[in-house]
């Protein structure tokens, strides 16, 4: 019997070939980060970047937990993180170290930061990716999440011993007050607006003074039906009160904070949303 050529039992002239172009990208990109040394997560060393886009890699205590892209800026992106991380608790920069490539930005198409998630996907975890880091403000609808203990902002909520930044002593509005809030704080700072705030005059007794001690000195100057919020990751301020919030640890009311949850005991567990991974 001849054997039918290209068939199993016969000789063989043809068959498929794979060829996995994006995890020989990913494979790449890895292999060149690896090979980069790290430098401190300081304003120092984010100077010496290039305005170009890119990827990067943060590392705590030498190990590594996020991966990130740069769409139009390593150094401005990079300089969100080491903002962000200023404001928390429980972390520090001197902790955080960072090493980047940069790319073309024909090849940002490719979503750079994707391939380097799948590649060490593979290898093990990373879990910044995984547990809310890079997120933006979540937007009013999910002020009421609960966050799972791993989350970013359980392990690292926002510092309301933090000064203000830019905050003089003297006279000024109510409106200009929650402008120079949160321009002057490293986290978010999401209120209502009214125009009574722009003719309420506010004294502000001292310049330097911490988001705890200004936001006991705004909730004794909106209306009694206002009230901040301090959750885990951000802080808030709405016509809400007496409201409560399921990721709360600390509420403003009439010039006191009060209904604090024990910093030990953050809330919750559960996560209605994934977060974002490598934005």
């Amino acid at each position: 019997m001849t054997p039918v050529v290209g068939s199993d039992d016969g000789p063989q002239y043809h068959k498929d070939f794979t060829l996995s172009i994006t995890k020989a990208l990913g494979d790449q990109l890895a292999d060149a980060l690896g090979k980069l040394d790290r430098a401190p997560l300081t304003e120092e060393s984010l100077a010496c970047l290039k305005e170009k886009p890119g990827v990067y890699q943060l590392y705590l205590n030498d190990k590594f937990v996020y991966v990130g892209k740069a769409d139009k800026s390593l150094p401005a992106r990079l300089s969100n993180h080491l903002r962000k991380i200023s404001g928390r608790r429980n972390i520090s920069l001197d902790e955080m170290t960072f090493s980047c490539l940069y790319v073309a930005e024909d090849f940002s198409a490719l979503a750079p930061e994707q391939l380097l998630i799948t590649h060490h996907k593979g290898m093990g975890d990373i879990p910044w990716n995984n547990n809310g880091f890079g997120n933006k403000d979540p937007g009013r609808q999910r002020d009421n999440t609960v966050l799972k203990r791993n989350h970013f902002d359980v392990l690292y909520p926002i510092d309301l011993g933090r000064p203000i930044e830019g905050l003089q002593a003297g006279e000024t509005t109510l409106h200009e007050l929650l402008e120079t809030i949160k321009a002057g704080l490293p986290y978010i700072f999401r209120y209502g607006k009214s125009a009574e705030f722009k003719t309420r005059s506010v004294h502000v007794p001292a310049a330097g003074m911490t988001a705890d001690e200004v936001f006991q000195l705004v909730s004794a100057e909106i209306p009694a039906k206002w009230q901040v919020t301090a959750l885990m990751g951000y802080a808030l301020m709405y016509d809400d009160s007496p409201n409560t919030y399921r990721s709360a640890w600390r509420y403003y009311r009439a010039g006191q904070h009060v209904g604090a949850v024990p910093e030990a005991e953050p809330a919750g567990y559960v996560e209605v949303d994934p977060p974002t991974v490598g934005d």
